[in-house]
């Protein structure tokens, strides 16, 4: 809950990353609250109140992944709704002239998306495409596998352009964005 709260003031790229983790740990303690407070959150140097603070927010997630029938896969529809925004954002981002160096690194990173999509689900939107690669890419790294020159460079760029994408994003939500000057 609190890493959440701070990755979301500064990065909603990484909050959804984290989030995505979250499910998975989640799933990792097979959506037993009991064991996350044992196992997980009592390993965290906070204070009695906030590990109640913190196991009440899991409880809560916990919650809904067994109401939305996650428990086993998927995301949670809070996820959801917040990639659907920023889906939103980056279609209105291609569309506006105000935004080329946006343009200009949506097309850089265009040859890795195709290429990703043609290996994994041509159906998934191109920025889930991008978010799937770098949680798999997250997920490969803490289990110490090897991550090719290839797919590094890869990640490098869709790095960039994610990074760019989540900046506007939280530029838009606190101040929003300038719609009628070169961005």
């Amino acid at each position: 809950m609190y890493i959440a709260q701070e990755l979301r003031k500064k990065s909603i790229a990484e909050y959804l990353l984290y989030m995505w983790q979250i499910e998975d740990v989640i799933r990792a303690y097979d959506c037993s609250l009991t064991r996350i407070r044992r196992e997980y959150i009592s390993r965290f140097d906070y204070t009695e109140e906030q590990k109640e603070e913190e196991a009440d927010w899991f409880g809560n997630m916990v919650t809904m992944m067994n109401q939305e029938g996650k428990r086993e896969k998927g995301h949670l529809q809070i996820n959801q709704v917040l990639l659907q925004d920023i889906i939103d954002l980056h279609i209105q981002l291609l569309e506006s002239p105000k935004f080329p160096y946006y343009n200009a690194e949506y097309y850089k990173v265009l040859p890795f998306i195709v290429e990703l999509r043609q290996k994994g689900d041509s159906e998934v939107n191109e920025i889930e495409t991008c978010f799937d690669a770098l949680y798999g890419v997250m997920m490969l790294r803490l289990q110490h596998k090897e991550i090719t020159a290839e797919t590094e460079h890869a990640l490098q760029e869709i790095t960039t352009f994610i990074g760019m994408l989540s900046d506007y994003y939280i530029k838009d939500h606190k101040e929003g964005l300038d719609w009628g000057e070169l961005g």
